[in-house]
């Protein structure tokens, strides 16, 4: 609008510009020698002219802009009115996708309810001795009976009874304290392990001694560990470990439901010097431990912290000792109750603190949500600081001397480091302190670059002869067939492992009370790991299955 007027006014001052010329030709012309055949008239009139065709643009440009002002208003409003509508439309299916899937999920659940109460009516083994009387239980043998106190509250219709397991077989091991044949079924089904997970407690009040036969599972837990055995490797042996941690958070699930049992009944004080005297054996092989190349995922120190934790002998303990342990266990989603029954609440700071100078911020901002220590640790400026570490570690090398398989590890350095950022982000609702579009538009960047170089390398793989169709030899080449895709190696779509708080990884916030509730709710499937680089270049080890 500026420059509009200022041309408005130099037009306006065209008048007394023309004046002033035409007193300048009259003084010229009273001076002259010579008589001019240029008159003033004309010259007058040639001015007039352009001064009637500028102002007559100028009228036309303005009214152009006006129109121009206008359609753009319209635009920008039937803009929100069609942006609104797509919003209300994408509502309005999410709600009826919603529904949809409520009710196919209460579908299901009535549907397995009425397969369980089939299956186990099936199940049921009825003998009649076929004189009119009412039918009797079949009777089992001395060694498999319960005694009618347990067998009691196990079928107890209240509290959950046998009917009700999708896994019977559990109350069987447990009557019989068989821990081996506990131990393969587990891994035998470890597909199911959720749901076993959430039976176990229920079966535990079936054993004659809950706390000894949970004992007596962890004699494998280091007995099978051999002098070559590659401990980070050999699955069998990291099922059994997982194993014998979950077997523990069961029994602590058990005693700290007073409906469920007694606690005080349960764990004995010899059971509690048995507890000791394992954990005393355990605690010479954790010297050996690094934090580092544990990673935040050791299952030695957690089953060692959680054996403290269920058997509540945590003060026989160095305080120090376990305070070492804990950062070799902040990947764990049980870590935040574990610190709570072991009573290093207070302790927090410090151990927040070795993560954030070990690069493991991740951990350290999960930590700080789970006991309410973010104005101590601010979690956007660890975020942003672990990004810019691993962006660090992503590029020793310059781009042009690297190899492709140095750079395809750069960009997955830093495109894992990116979505554990944006998980962190999302999971403590940290959107509008941490924008995610910029990361998130990184992120689609470095995909499509992964996709493409993996297209070229696809591209790029020769062709292997085919043989003749006699079997001798090979034919000629031809070039102008389309190659099968079996003749091509069959590369994973996930060469790498996801990010990795693809499950919900949020440490749960402090209880008023601090008694070991500890790890009721944990699973065992595979944890995605998150950020896996630190700014020592250091890779996460991958969580284990089991």
């Amino acid at each position: 609008m500026e420059d509009t007027h200022s041309v408005s006014t130099l037009i306006d001052s065209t008048t007394s510009k023309i004046h002033q010329l035409q007193k300048a030709f009259a003084e010229l012309e009273g001076h002259r020698a010579v008589t001019l055949n240029l008159k003033w008239k004309e010259l007058e009139e040639h001015f007039h002219g352009l001064e009637k065709s500028l102002k007559r643009r100028f009228h036309e440009l303005e009214g152009q802009e006006k129109e121009f002002e206008t359609r753009t208003v319209e635009a920008q409003r039937m803009l929100e009115k069609r942006q609104a509508a797509v919003v209300a439309k994408e509502e309005a299916q999410l709600e009826t996708l919603q529904e949809k899937r409520d009710a196919a999920i209460y579908a299901i659940t009535n549907a397995r309810e009425k397969q369980r109460k089939v299956s186990t009516e099936e199940s049921s083994v009825v003998t009649d001795d076929g004189r009119g009387g009412s039918p009797t239980v079949e009777e089992k043998p001395p060694d498999v009976m319960v005694s009618d106190s347990n067998l009691e509250e196990v079928t107890s219709p209240e509290n959950g009874s046998i009917e009700g397991m999708s896994y019977p077989q559990l109350v069987n091991f447990c009557e019989q304290m068989d821990s081996e044949g506990l131990h393969k079924f587990i891994s035998d089904n470890r597909k199911n392990l959720a749901a076993i997970r959430e039976e176990i407690p229920l079966a535990f009040r079936a054993a004659a001694n809950p706390a000894l036969f949970v004992l007596e599972s962890l004699e494998d837990f280091y007995r099978l560990e051999g002098p070559t055995m590659d401990v980070k490797k050999d699955s069998n042996l990291l099922g059994i470990r997982r194993t014998c941690i979950m077997l523990m958070e069961c029994l602590s699930i058990l005693l700290t439901n007073p409906e469920l049992a007694s606690a005080s009944d349960i764990i004995t004080e010899e059971v509690k010097d048995m507890a000791e005297t394992i954990a005393e054996e355990w605690k010479p092989k954790l010297d050996a431990l690094d934090m580092d190349a544990s990673n935040g995922n050791s299952l030695e120190a957690h089953a060692f912290l959680q054996l403290l934790a269920t058997f509540d002998i945590a003060s026989g303990f160095d305080e120090e000792e376990l305070f070492r342990l804990i950062p070799m266990v902040s990947r764990r989603r049980q870590t935040a109750d574990l610190c709570r029954s072991l009573g290093l609440t207070e302790r927090m700071p410090g151990v927040i603190e070795v993560l954030v100078n070990s690069g493991r911020q991740i951990d350290a901002v999960n930590l700080a949500f789970a006991f309410e220590l973010t104005e101590q640790f601010s979690p956007v400026p660890l975020l942003k600081s672990y990004l810019k570490e691993a962006r660090k570690a992503s590029s020793p090398v310059k781009p042009g001397n690297a190899s492709p398989t140095a750079q395809n590890e750069v960009s997955e350095r830093e495109l894992t480091a990116l979505k554990a950022v944006i998980k962190s982000i999302e999971e403590h609702k940290l959107e509008e302190q941490y924008p995610v579009d910029p990361l998130q538009r990184r992120v689609v960047q470095l995909e499509k670059a992964k996709a493409d170089k993996k297209r070229v390398t696809e591209a790029a793989k020769p062709q292997p002869k085919r043989p003749r169709a006699n079997g001798v030899g090979y034919g000629p080449r031809v070039t102008n067939v389309v190659a099968e895709k079996t003749f091509y190696p069959r590369v994973a779509d996930n060469r790498y492992p996801q990010y990795v708080y693809d499950r919900q990884f949020v440490y749960p916030g402090p209880a008023d009370n601090h008694c070991p509730s500890v790890l009721g709710s944990a699973t065992y499937n595979m944890p995605p790991a998150h950020g896996n680089y630190f700014a020592t270049g250091y890779q996460y080890q991958p969580a284990y299955l089991h």
